[in-house]
């Protein structure tokens, strides 16, 4: 997994780190989302299930919650699951 331009997850807190979530996004160009278009699911499976692509929401594996530097809690895309 690639990291590059992600602040990594911090092992001691276990704040950031990897989940599967649904984005809700009329695009999927962007590299990072904020937490009120993310929706955390507890496995793959159940993020799959939970999207809706005609409704704009869109599984995907991502980290976070990172603070960004307006202040603002996003998520950053890993990969847009299938």
């Amino acid at each position: 997994m690639s990291l590059r331009g992600i602040v990594p997850p911090d092992p001691e807190t276990g704040v950031s780190q990897v989940r599967f979530a649904v984005i809700f996004t009329p695009r999927q160009n962007r590299k990072r989302y904020p937490a009120g278009c993310v929706e955390i699911f507890p496995d793959r499976q159940a993020a799959i299930q939970a999207a809706d692509p005609a409704g704009k929401r869109h599984a995907a594996r991502v980290v976070g919650p990172s603070k960004s530097s307006e202040g603002q809690f996003i998520y950053y895309l890993l990969d847009w699951l299938q």
